[in-house]
């Protein structure tokens, strides 16, 4: 295979503006994250994988160094004897064929000595590490060994000068594309995106195989310049070598690759585990022709790179419409988290004033704040006189405001708390029965799974009713400044009249049944002719209505946090990336002939 010839190591025009959005473009598929299970989630995750590889290992290498080596990459399916056909082509083993299936070696990437500052450099390839030296001598490394690396497992490549390599081209022979090792199958697809040019081995026996051909059309759509390898043909019986090749022939074809060359080798025995010269002549001259030839090499490279180039709109489209889906599907939880959240906040507002708060402990404790039953009927009775009558009572009995405080305290704190559990509770409901729910709580510590509400809400609930409660008390006190209010605010104590006021933020009956209506009702009555003695009709309005906007303001503060708790276990997605993946991208002045065309090409000129 050697045959003189030459490189550059001057650098090839720079490409800048496309280079410039190609290199935005990765950046752009790294940042994409697929985490909940849309529809197009998984097929949206292999393009990305495979799209970042092509522009990390072979679109911006390229075109940033359209001069570059040109990259064969020898692939196939198990047992095709890929290795075996490399070291054939070369007249000595470089790489190591396997004896035991799935082989699980490194990739051997032969290349000319010239081209060795190249192929060490970060340039291309820049996630693999490198090993160098014989194939027979012990490799060194360029890069540590990884932690969870499995022994024998394929990773990074291994870097071998050879004499007899053209200058400007190299062979990399690939792990199986149908491996059971998944880190093989892996990096065989990483390295099949990377090459200038694929060279596809497949046997007599199984060149029908699904996988193979999978992977044939996914090489189709990139646009990669390919050749075909059908190895291990057999002479016998007659004709049977001709039938298989117009077979496989009939559905490259039907695959849109009929323009790829196509080598037969027949089935021979080895020597030295070498096929024998004449099996791989074909194959061995055309590559002697593309290697030394550097207008060749050039109509190959820009061969796949205008297939690249071109495949990449629907490929990005793709993963545009599924960020799409994700930010929809994030969207909808955040939605069904605000509706449970509305909706408990409603509700608890409306539990704070129609009177649910008032019964049980805080009525008893309203009344052993006033006086007995009988004090109440009176005030009601005589409307006209009960300013006077609450004053004397109230100045002349100590009332027990602080149980009366303590009471409300404990009525409020319980209504808020298991507003906050049932909202809580409702919206982990909701999301268990949305898929892309369960994966969002599937990810969340076990804590935030949890129905109950944590400890850290009930201790936010017990301050946010003392702070009202201090607010309360300030805004009485703020309001008795006048001198005969404030008179009549010492002569009935600061906390009895806020208590007094308390009762009146959560006056009414709609929450009430039976008996307990018509004590809420005379309760409400007399803590707003209480309020009416002290500070007059319309100041009480006005201060009940500034006691029940602070509360419900804390309550809504309170529920917002506890919606953004389990809010901030949505996945973070970026707002502006389908916008940025959907912009434009101009590779017209880079479009030329398609992968078949450049291959053909250069086999044409070599039959001149």
């Amino acid at each position: 295979m050697a045959t003189p010839g030459s490189s550059s190591d001057a650098p090839s025009p720079p490409q800048d503006a496309l280079v410039l959005r190609l290199e935005a473009l990765a950046d752009d598929v790294d940042a994409l994250s697929l985490p909940l299970p849309t529809v197009g989630a998984a097929p949206a995750a292999a393009v990305r994988t495979a799209l970042r590889a092509q522009l990390e290992d072979h679109l911006l290498p390229r075109l940033r160094r359209m001069d570059a080596p040109l990259l064969a990459v020898v692939g196939g399916s198990t047992g095709a004897g890929k290795s075996t056909l490399v070291n054939s082509l070369l007249g000595r083993h470089v790489t190591a064929p396997g004896v035991l299936r799935p082989t699980t070696r490194q990739p051997t990437l032969v290349h000319a000595p010239a081209d060795a500052a190249w192929f060490a450099s970060q340039e291309v390839l820049p996630s693999l590490p490198r090993t160098t030296g014989s194939a027979d001598a012990p490799a060194r490394s360029d890069a540590p060994a990884r932690s969870g690396d499995a022994a024998g497992e394929a990773r990074g490549v291994h870097l071998v000068p050879d004499a007899a390599m053209p200058p400007g081209f190299a062979l990399l022979d690939a792990p199986d594309i149908d491996s059971v090792v998944s880190a093989n199958r892996d990096l065989a697809a990483q390295l099949l995106g990377a090459a200038d040019l694929w060279i596809f081995v497949t046997t007599a026996a199984r060149y029908g195989d699904a996988v193979p051909w999978s992977v044939l059309a996914g090489a189709a759509e990139r646009g990669t310049a390919l050749a075909l390898v059908l190895d291990r043909v057999p002479a016998e019986p007659a004709g049977m070598a001709d039938e298989i090749t117009a077979d496989l022939q009939r559905l490259l074809a039907e695959a849109s690759l009929g323009s790829a060359p196509l080598f037969v080798v027949p089935e021979s025995p080895l020597s030295g585990g070498l096929l024998p010269p004449a099996a791989t002549a074909g194959l061995r001259e055309w590559l002697g022709l593309v290697g030394s030839d550097a207008q060749r090499r050039e109509e190959v490279v820009r061969a796949t790179l205008t297939g690249a180039l071109a495949s990449l709109a629907p490929r990005v489209e793709t993963l545009a419409a599924a960020a799409q889906e994700q930010e929809a599907a994030v969207e909808a939880l955040r939605e069904r988290l605000d509706e449970v959240y509305a909706g408990a906040l409603e509700q608890l507002d409306a539990n704070l004033t129609d009177g649910s708060v008032l019964r049980g402990e805080v009525l008893a404790r309203w009344q052993e704040f006033v006086g007995t039953g009988v004090f109440i009927t009176s005030v009601q009775s005589a409307v006209g006189r009960a300013r006077d009558a609450v004053t004397r009572t109230l100045t002349n009995r100590p009332a027990p405001a602080r149980r009366l405080d303590e009471a409300v305290s404990t009525g409020v704190a319980a209504l808020v708390v298991d507003a906050a559990a049932s909202a809580r509770e409702d919206a982990l409901l909701a999301w268990r029965a949305d898929p892309s729910g369960t994966a969002v709580l599937a990810a969340a510590p076990p804590a935030a799974r949890e129905d109950v509400l944590p400890d850290g809400a009930l201790v936010q609930v017990e301050r946010l009713v003392r702070d009202w409660q201090g607010f309360v008390l300030a805004l009485v006190s703020e309001s008795g400044q006048g001198r005969r209010t404030q008179a009549r605010v010492v002569s009935l104590g600061i906390s009895g009249v806020g208590a007094a006021l308390m009762v009146a933020v959560f006056a009414g009956t709609a929450g009430l049944t039976g008996a307990e209506v018509g004590i809420a009702g005379g309760t409400a009555v007399l803590s707003q002719r209480v309020l009416e003695a002290v500070f007059g009709e319309d100041a009480v309005r006005r201060l009940a209505t500034r006691a029940r906007d602070d509360l419900s303001r804390r309550v809504g503060e309170l529920m917002a946090s506890q919606r953004d708790d389990l809010a901030s276990w949505l996945p973070p997605l970026d707002d502006g990336l389908v916008d940025r993946l959907r912009a434009p991208l101009d590779v017209s002045e880079h479009q030329g002939q398609h992968q078949g065309q450049g291959v053909a090409a250069a086999q044409g000129r070599g039959a001149e």
